[in-house]
């Protein structure tokens, strides 16, 4: 019988603060009312037969506080960044100027803002669950070890609540990014 692979709670801890990476990326893409070049990070361009991020078919720019520009490298992509940017639901609309498109970021109105909360829960959510997947995969491995008794039932108890612990502490942070973005969000 092939040996089983051995609990380290580091391993899912690890695994679990790159779903916190991720929630960290996705809400700065969130816009809050000023321009920045990372609200365009998770736009995807369908360019050369492939979804390939913006930053890498044009580069991006902040001329103004509330003006973002999109240097496109190559002229036949043109459209397909600016459909990208229309289709990214940032309430974005690029006035193209050759291969530059100019973005205006509008005021942030109320219903924007609940509108941008939601997304930002809905990041939060995809994140508590890839959190709760690596804490699957962490009590599985255990109830396996503890079947091919490699370890006893003592060591399985104490190992699930290690995974439990550490489950609960980066649903907690995660928990805390999104309150901290909601109220930036909210901030008038």
């Amino acid at each position: 019988m092939a040996a089983l692979a051995p609990f380290d709670i580091n391993d899912l801890k690890r695994r679990m603060q790159g779903s916190v990476a991720s929630l960290k990326h996705d809400l700065g893409g969130l816009r809050t009312g000023r321009a920045a070049s990372s609200m365009l990070e998770p736009v995807m361009v369908d360019a050369y037969g492939s979804a390939m991020p913006l930053n890498q078919v044009a580069t991006i720019s902040v001329p103004e506080p509330r003006m973002l520009s999109v240097q496109v490298w190559d002229k036949s992509m043109v459209k397909a960044v600016e459909k990208a940017i229309v289709d990214s639901n940032l309430g974005l609309s690029p006035a193209t100027e050759g291969t530059t498109l100019r973005l205006r970021v509008p005021e942030l109105n109320e219903e924007r803002r609940k509108e941008l909360v939601k997304i930002a829960h809905k990041y939060a959510e995809a994140a508590k669950v890839a959190v709760r997947h690596v804490r699957r995969d962490g009590l599985d491995i255990i109830k396996k070890l503890e079947k091919a008794h490699e370890i006893s039932e003592d060591d399985q108890k104490r190992h699930d609540t290690e995974v439990q612990k550490a489950t609960d502490a980066v649903i907690a942070e995660v928990d805390q990014l999104l309150a901290a973005k909601e109220k930036e969000i909210m901030t008038v």
